[in-house]
Formats: C-alpha cells, structure tokens, sequence
C-alpha cells in the first residue's frame, strides 16, 4: 500500500465536550498520575536501595513499577493538558509515536505481569528450586525478553498504519490516538488490517490472559499441601496479582478483542488499562507487603537524616 496522506495533524474529541466535567477530570486525573508517578517511584528507590532487589519478585517488581511510568507517560499528560484546552490536536508524527510508546510499553508490562505469575507459581509449587530455577541471569534473560516482545508486538502495528492514507476528516473520537480510531478514518478498507490488528492486540493479550489464569490455577491446587498460615500467606499475594491482572486484562481483551471498530464504552475502559490499572499496582504490591512496607519505611528515614 503507497503511504499518503493529506493532513499533518489530528484533532482529539477528548472525554466529554463538558466544561465542567472537562475541570472536575482535570483534577481527578492529575491526582491519578501524580500518584501514579510518586508511589511507582518511591517503589523504585526503594527496592534499588534495598537488599530486596535481589530477590526476583521485587527485581520484577522494580521493572514493573518502571513501565507503568513509561505507559501512564505515553497518554496522561497529553490528556491533562487537552482537559483544559479549546482545541486538542496532535501531530501526525506525534500521534504515530504514542501509538508505538503505548503499545511497546504496553506490552512490556503485560509480559513483566507474566513473568512475576510464573516467579510466584515456581516459588510455591517448586520453594526448594526456587533460586536455581530464577537465578539472576534468567531473571535479566526475561526482562530482555519482555523488551523484544514490546518492540515486536508494536513496530507492526505502527508501520501497517503509518502506510495507511489519511485524507480527511481528521477527527478521532478518542482522547489519544489509538489502532481503532485511526483505523475508522483512514480513507481505505481497513478490514484486513484491522483483523492483523485484532490478532496482534486483542488475541496476544487473551492467550497472556489464560496463561496467567492458568498458573494461577496451579497455585491454588499447590496450596492444598500447604499449612493454614502458609496458605494465607500465599493467597494474600497472588490475590493482589489476580486484581492487578483483571483489572488490566480485562479492559485491554474488552477494547482489542473484537471486530476493528469503535464503541461509546471504548474512552471509558481505556481509563482502565491507561489510568487506573497503573494507579493501583504500586497501592495493591505495597499495603498488603510488609517487606516492601519496611523498605519504604528504611528509605524514608534515610532521606529524613
């Protein structure tokens, strides 16, 4: 297909044509990435600063709290600032690059979620395993893996639309540019593609979905061998998983797994996977830790002396 296009820029619908609803987001919203940025950091610098980073749960867990930075970074700023402005427009290239950032750093967060699953079913079906089975060389071999799986999930899907004609009207009626909403105004049958895209997004987060399930699973049926106070141990941390894992899933099969079109409900569930999720993953791995609870408690001593 010849790459054109005659627009250079796209105008956003953004979440409500509302001033007072646009106001009351615009606070809401910069408090979720404010906490987004603040929990996800002290996360950070304290497992780094810690002896916990050598252990792979909370070596993960570092990378993780990093990504949902780059991901919420990708769409919540420009949404902050476009609640406030009369006209919300992105560029052309612009709009292609949070396309690439978000489903790259989208990816690699769904492949880290995946990791810290199968981390925490060898830790419990395996415990006399466990450091030789995650050893610090396999534990960086996954999170490079996590990165080739980023690149190779959205490089596609950026250069099949890249390649697509753009002729006008350049409305997308969304508050970021996402696959679907680019797909319905390029002017072109976009059916092939949008079935690619479907099993690029949509099909990939399902099968990452029943795999996560599915160690789950395996842990539960573990835990039968275990005593009352190691079962509830156990259960209190994949519970936390299960709620992140969701929480995130959920909303990502709902907007990627379907026919290549655009629904009302869409903005709304992609709050979920873009805003919400990445807000509640620091809050959800570090009230019910208490080994992440005293390393924060150690950090903020350090920086009170």
């Amino acid at each position: 297909m010849e790459c054109q296009r005659n627009i250079s820029e796209f105008l956003l619908m953004g979440l409500s044509s509302k001033q007072n609803t646009e106001v009351f987001c615009f606070m809401f919203f910069l408090f979720c990435y404010f906490t987004i940025l603040s929990w996800n950091l002290l996360i950070l610098f304290s497992i780094r600063c810690s002896s916990l980073f050598n252990q792979p749960m909370y070596y993960f867990l570092s990378h993780l709290a990093s990504m949902d930075i780059c991901y919420t970074s990708c769409v919540t700023p420009k949404l902050i600032g476009d609640l406030l402005a009369e006209r919300k427009t992105i560029s052309y290239t612009d709009c292609m690059l949070q396309v690439f950032a978000m489903h790259f750093f989208g990816m690699i967060e769904t492949l880290i979620l995946t990791v810290m699953a199968f981390d925490r079913c060898v830790a419990i079906c395996k415990p006399l395993h466990y450091m030789v089975i995650m050893s610090r060389n396999r534990c960086h071999v996954f999170i490079w893996a996590s990165w080739v799986g980023g690149v190779a999930h959205s490089f596609p899907q950026v250069m099949m639309l890249v390649c697509l004609p753009f002729c006008g009207p350049n409305e997308i009626d969304h508050y970021f540019c996402d696959v679907f909403p680019l797909l319905k105004i390029a002017c072109t049958d976009t059916y092939i593609i949008g079935v690619l895209m479907v099993a690029n997004s949509g099909m990939v987060a399902s099968v990452i979905f029943v795999l996560l399930f599915g160690s789950y699973v395996v842990i539960l049926f573990t835990l039968r061998n275990y005593s009352a106070e190691g079962r509830r141990k156990a259960l209190s941390t994949c519970g936390s998983h299960i709620s992140v894992v969701i929480l995130f899933f959920g909303s990502t099969i709902f907007a990627y797994l379907r026919p290549p079109t655009t629904f009302p409900e869409d903005k709304i569930f992609a709050l979920f996977y873009t805003i919400i999720a990445p807000m509640f993953n620091p809050l959800i791995y570090t009230l019910r830790n208490k080994e992440m609870k005293t390393a924060i408690k150690k950090v903020w001593c350090q920086m009170s002396f």
